[in-house]
């Protein structure tokens, strides 16, 4: 029987948090620690899409939670208004992952009525942007409008790429942007309270990894030795990150980005 670890997942929890219900079921002592804050940028510009544009779209491509949140916050504003002249409702929408679809299908769940929220979502079963990309085309037809892509502001070039060589366009808009926590020192030293000797520390984004390591090192060995904390990634992206930005040995990474891969990426190390 493996021991029990102490998994420290650098990442905003939700409520109920399906990673952190993962861990402990399996018996292992876990705490969720938030990274970075998001902050909305360009509302103005996604409301006038959303509300006046969807005729110049072919799909929407999310390929993050806090997109999904920043179209949710628009829909929610735009509520009980008549100032909108647009409905999405036949409109694809393309996600990396089930919990960006699972946030996609709460909106449409909250505003049923609405006709600016997604009903058609697409690519749940993407791990990553490149999986995506390669699902989007495959998927959709070669000439269509351009697709309507929703990012932060740290993007990498691989899904549009995919997308452009395949004669895809794409209208980017930047609807979030992020910066480290101001609260994660603290945050960190109550998630060192966790009882166990072994530590596996999970990174879950390159911008995160970027921002948290120097306060990591501070309290872990992060060298590969046998001594040293494990280090696990969600996906290749991470991962490639960690090994080639951050010189950290990585020893788990998930086949893809759900607590049940994840966890199985760990206890099979």
């Amino acid at each position: 029987m493996q021991p029990a670890l102490n998994v420290l997942l650098l990442r905003t929890p939700d409520s109920p948090d399906r990673y952190e219900d993962a861990f402990t079921a399996a018996g292992h002592a876990c705490a969720s620690v938030p990274v970075l804050e998001t902050v909305f940028v360009n509302a103005d510009a996604l409301r006038d899409t959303i509300s006046r544009r969807a005729d110049e779209y072919g799909a929407v491509v999310i390929t993050s939670g806090r997109a999904c949140e920043a179209w949710g916050s628009v829909v929610e504003q735009l509520e009980g208004s008549e100032a909108f002249a647009s409905s999405w409702r036949t409109t694809p929408f393309y996600v990396v992952g089930k919990s960006s679809a699972s946030k996609l299908s709460e909106i449409q769940s909250a505003y049923p009525n609405s006709p600016l929220t997604p009903h058609d979502i697409r690519g749940a079963d993407s791990g990553n942007g490149e999986q995506l990309a390669k699902f989007i085309v495959s998927d959709l037809p070669a000439f269509v409008a351009p697709l309507h892509y929703l990012t932060g502001d740290k993007n990498r070039d691989t899904l549009p790429d995919i997308l452009h060589a395949a004669g895809l366009k794409t209208a980017p808009l930047q609807v979030y942007e992020t910066r480290g926590s101001s609260t994660f020192t603290e945050d960190l030293k109550r998630a060192l309270a966790l009882p166990n000797p072994q530590w596996w520390i999970v990174f879950f984004a390159p911008s995160a990894a970027e921002f948290v390591s120097p306060f990591l090192r501070e309290h872990f060995l992060l060298d590969g030795s046998e001594d040293a904390a494990k280090v696990a990634a969600i996906g290749p992206t991470t991962a490639n990150f960690l090994r080639d930005q951050l010189r950290l040995t990585v020893d788990a990474v998930a086949q893809k980005p759900t607590p049940e891969h994840l966890l199985r990426a760990i206890i099979d190390t």
